[in-house]
């Protein structure tokens, strides 16, 4: 797989008419308002970093012209974390585009047997929408237009701040963490903390809600020292311990 068939390459063409020939863009898979990158580890890093700029500008440079993609634009990715062989590690620079990282473990009980029902008999998914690409559009209008007060916002920065070890005066810290989270983490977590109080019926979120999302959006963007991960030490437990650490300051 090759960046181009990503991304979209152009293709000569000939006019019918004047026997004129040009290069004409033919827009790749990328160019959805959906994108799954599924077991995204085994591309290469070449091909990895394709998605960086459609990710960060929702735009595509082809030959010198950029490409806008379509609004929303929205990329969901998969990885094996068990498999290794025949892997690339995502770099820091492409994990830290992505809002979310969520571990998806084993099903339940009664999951697995409706998985088991589905996939051994006759059966047709039906497709139902429930909102318009219009309608996410001005959600997401919503969520940025939502208050948010000083507090808030000292908290999620003061949370993302304290992964730092250059800044930490805290030996736990210090020991464990190599590299901390940079200033996107604490626009994603005003982000994803305003979303949150959205969905929750809130006019404006608060410490709470920052610290719901907090693992979520803080947990790939850590780099651990060798003594944590030799010990066992997860980015999960970091910040929790770093939540519990913290007072919200009201």
């Amino acid at each position: 797989l090759m960046p181009a068939d990503i991304l979209g390459t152009e293709i000569l063409q000939i006019d019918p008419e004047t026997g004129r020939r040009y290069f004409r863009f033919t827009p790749g898979p990328i160019f959805a308002h959906v994108i799954l990158a599924d077991e995204i580890n085994r591309a290469s890093p070449k091909t990895q970093s394709a998605l960086l700029e459609a990710m960060q500008e929702r735009s595509v440079s082809i030959s010198g012209q950029t490409h806008p993609l379509p609004e929303p634009f929205f990329v969901l990715a998969t990885q094996n974390p068990i498999e290794q062989e025949g892997t690339y590690p995502l770099p820091e620079a492409q994990l830290d585009r992505f809002m979310f990282a969520i571990y998806v473990g084993y099903p339940s009980l009664e999951e697995e047997m409706e998985i088991i029902r589905r996939t051994t008999a006759v059966w047709e998914p039906k497709i139902e929408p429930i909102l318009s690409a219009e309608k996410i559009l001005h959600l997401q209008k919503l969520v940025r237009m939502m208050p948010v007060a000083d507090n808030v916002v000292r908290y999620a920065v003061e949370l993302t701040r304290s992964t730092r070890p250059q800044e930490s005066k805290d030996e736990f810290i210090r020991e464990n963490v190599s590299w901390g989270v940079g200033p996107r983490a604490a626009q994603f977590l005003i982000l994803a903390a305003k979303a949150h109080a959205l969905l929750s019926g809130k006019y404006a979120p608060d410490v709470e809600d920052v610290q719901y999302v907090a693992i979520p959006v803080l947990r790939h963007r850590m780099v651990l020292s060798y003594q944590a991960e030799a010990e066992g030490i997860s980015p999960e437990r970091i910040i929790r311990y770093l939540m519990e650490q913290k007072v919200a300051v009201v």
